[in-house]
């Protein structure tokens, strides 16, 4: 069986408040929050807990809509003011198609893969969301089931643009690659599933290129399920909400957004000449196996830090952590990085405490933050995270626990609450979703 290893050329998407790639880095590295108030969830009153969120809107994408009959309320479809999309393939998309669209164009073109390239046998595509495309189907369900109108007022395209794997889909359909075209989804570690898998397709050889990643359409529904769930954060400026592993934490933040990269066969583009972004060393995943859905498993990120880290020497210098904030997940993650790294030799860096926990996207565009971070050699900071807690957590003083003796303020010195320079030769990128499905993948600096 092959053994191929895996280069990343090329990487993109769509960033709450960032017109592109470089806004979003800029902002990143000068210690900004993407974080705002959604003006939506304030029109629901007291329905609503929360309401701050990293979300786009469609004009910000350059995006509009194109409504259908009076009083439907339905998005017949999208139109992109800047032409980049042909409108046949817009008609078959939600945002989060679009998105996915829109991130591969952008890194075909930085991966300098030809027409023939792309339409390839040996080229794939692997992405998806967590969730599917609520807006279309609330809307179109609406109609029907309430306003009683016709079938056909809700368009003809209501399953094609909400089935589970559209996002691949569409792209595939708009660039006309001829190789795998598949969907992983695993809850808020999908984004980095997708890319793990597409990884392995590579490594294995059972393709040459694909283009991978994960995304979440901003979407309502999604906010107000886990607003019920009373996991969101609340109380804070929106600046100041999300704030992983502090004593103060109270909920994440539900955001939005989407990572798409590409990634090719180690040889094939260092023979041609292609900018390497990083090189995949391993990816990694596993399930908790404790038969709880949403507790998180210090056993099952053992496990994880294991496998991800087989063969390797050394500690990476930069752990980016799924880290969202929640009471539970926060203390479990970081005293399982210690667990398998020790006290000290590296950073923890923490995004989502910038722009919020993107659920189908979170894995990738957090991976496309360490390629930032590997190209800028500069750790990104974990905002908020102002007091760690001084005390055992209940957990550690159990009969049972094999872990770390030691309070999470012990390791203050690993998390640093402001952007800043040091040599980055290997980053490992951490994403949990519920069912304890769990996600590692180790990237190193092309030399």
């Amino acid at each position: 069986m092959a053994n191929r290893r895996v280069a990343v050329v090329g990487m993109s998407g769509a960033f709450p408040t960032c017109k592109d790639i470089t806004e979003f880095s800029d902002k990143l590295f000068n210690n900004q929050s993407l974080i705002r108030t959604w003006d939506e969830t304030l029109a629901y009153g007291k329905q609503i807990r929360s309401t701050v969120a990293g979300y786009i809107t469609e004009a910000e994408m350059d995006l509009d809509v194109a409504w259908g009959p009076a009083g439907t309320n339905y998005p017949e479809a999208f139109i992109d003011k800047l032409g980049r999309i042909p409108v046949g393939n817009l008609a078959t998309a939600d945002i989060s198609s679009i998105w996915g669209m829109l991130g591969s164009l952008d890194v075909i073109k930085m991966a300098g893969w030809s027409e023939d390239m792309v339409r390839s046998e040996h080229t794939g595509v692997v992405m998806g969301s967590g969730a599917s495309s609520n807006l279309i189907l609330r809307t179109a369900w609406h109609n029907f089931f309430v306003n009683g109108v016709k079938t056909r007022y809700s368009g003809g395209h209501t399953v094609d643009r909400a089935m589970s794997y559209r996002e691949a889909a569409n792209v595939s359909t708009l660039i006309r690659s001829k190789g795998v075209c598949e969907t992983i989804t695993s809850a808020c570690a999908t984004g980095l599933g997708n890319i793990g898998y597409a990884y392995r397709l590579i490594k294995f050889g059972l393709q040459d290129r694909v283009i991978a990643g994960g995304m979440e359409a901003t979407s309502l529904e999604s906010f107000i399920g886990f607003d019920g769930m009373m996991i969101l954060s609340r109380g804070f400026s929106p600046e100041e909400s999300s704030r992983p592993f502090d004593m103060k934490r109270n909920g994440f933040v539900c955001s939005f957004g989407a990572g798409v990269v590409a990634l090719e066969e180690y040889e094939q583009a260092k023979a041609r000449g292609a900018n390497i972004l990083a090189v995949i060393d391993e990816y990694f995943n596993n399930s908790d196996g404790d038969g709880d859905m949403f507790y998180p498993s210090f056993d099952g990120q053992r496990r994880l830090w294991k496998g991800v880290m087989a063969g390797s020497t050394g500690k990476p210098d930069v752990v980016k952590v799924h880290g969202t904030s929640t009471f539970m997940g926060d203390p479990v993650e970081l005293l399982s990085v210690v667990d398998a790294l020790g006290e000290d030799g590296y950073h923890i860096s923490a995004p989502k405490s910038q722009f919020g926990h993107m659920l189908g996207g979170a894995g990738s565009v957090e991976f496309i933050t360490a390629l930032l971070m590997l190209k800028e050699q500069k750790v990104l900071p974990c905002l908020n995270c102002e007091n760690l807690n001084p005390e055992l957590e209940p957990f550690q003083t159990k009969p049972d626990w094999e872990g770390p003796m030691k309070p999470l303020a012990a390791y203050r010195d690993l998390l640093p609450q402001k952007s800043f320079a040091k040599p980055i030769n290997s980053i490992v990128c951490l994403n949990y979703g519920f069912g304890g499905t769990n996600s590692a993948i180790k990237i190193s600096k092309h030399v």
